[in-house]
């Protein structure tokens, strides 16, 4: 195994997310949290309200070896609607945001690339939206939503 970098996305309800990740072939370990807000140490509760600007993301740890970034975002894009702005399908809010939370450069660089295809591809009549930033503190979510489909199943989370 090579070192390992660390990849934040954005889809909608983070339980969805990660449970798609954790699928992918080369992603090493997965955790879900907030990213992208103003207030330390987020609880779910405070992050629902929309006042704290964070999205719930998931976190992945993966082995650039066994799966490319590229790779990831292919995923990414497939998991959800990137042109719903502050949702996704019925989950409302700006912590459902879709944003991709690049590490460095080359990630911001992939990022932007992914997403200009993705919007002259055809795939959405609507204009992609998703937000691609800096990745910044990460605050990982209380340890009940920790790969929540694998504990409770897939009721309460769509994706598409």
């Amino acid at each position: 195994m090579g070192e390992l970098k660390t990849a934040i996305f954005g889809a909608g309800c983070f339980w969805g997310v990660e449970a798609a990740f954790r699928k992918v072939h080369g992603v090493v370990s997965t955790e879900v949290g907030y990213a992208g807000g103003h207030t330390k140490n987020p609880r779910y509760e405070d992050v629902c309200t929309g006042q704290t600007g964070h999205a719930e993301v998931a976190r992945l740890l993966y082995d650039p070896d066994e799966v490319t970034y590229g790779d990831l975002l292919a995923t990414f894009w497939s998991i959800h609607d990137p042109t719903q702005e502050d949702r996704q399908g019925p989950d409302i809010g700006t912590n459902y945001r879709s944003v991709i939370f690049y590490h460095d450069p080359e990630q911001q660089r992939i990022a932007n690339l992914s997403k200009e295809e993705v919007g002259r591809s055809g795939r959405f009549k609507r204009p992609v939206i998703t937000e691609i930033v800096p990745a910044g503190e990460f605050w990982r979510a209380e340890e009940y939503h920790q790969q929540y489909h694998e504990k409770h199943g897939s009721a309460g989370c769509r994706l598409i």
